[in-house]
């Protein structure tokens, strides 16, 4: 089978990237399915990941804290932070698994901190590291749309 750029949700289109030019950024034959790769350009640096939906282009950067997701792990459509064990759906862009600080997903609803089976329940000391915890925001995947011409995989990057 062919790879194909995976379908995603419209509305998740990152900022300025609808009216960005196409750039060639890696051949498709150095992705194969079920692999991660990061490329920057300047500041930018984006997640390009072959998954059965097809490949995707997103931020590099967990939507929770920042953390390059092209380290985490990739199961089937879902990226695992390598920093506080939160999964995104790379297919609709949607936390599949709140990170381990807790916090407000993307529609605003609170989280706690969370604590694996078996282990006793985090204490969250009261205090400014507490609160920026309850106040931080796990936003939704961004994307960037992305064709395959002649073998390469090119993406819509803004400048500027």
């Amino acid at each position: 089978m062919d790879p194909r750029p995976a379908a995603f949700p419209a509305q998740l289109t990152a900022l300025a990237a609808a009216e960005a030019e196409f750039e060639p950024v890696l051949d498709v034959s150095e992705l194969p399915e079920g692999t991660m790769r990061r490329v920057s350009r300047g500041e930018l640096d984006i997640l390009l990941a072959h998954t059965p939906a097809g490949i995707v282009a997103t931020d590099d950067r967990c939507p929770h804290m920042s953390a390059p997701l092209s380290i985490g792990e990739l199961e089937d459509c879902v990226v695992a932070c390598p920093l506080h064990e939160g999964r995104f759906d790379l297919s609709s862009g949607e936390t599949v698994q709140m990170p381990t600080t807790g916090g407000l997903d993307a529609d605003g609803a609170y989280h706690p901190t969370w604590s694996p089976g078996g282990r006793d329940a985090k204490v969250d000391p009261p205090g400014t590291k507490a609160e920026a915890r309850r106040l931080t925001r796990v936003r939704r995947l961004r994307y960037y749309p992305l064709r395959i011409v002649d073998g390469r995989i090119e993406v819509a990057i803004p400048r500027g």
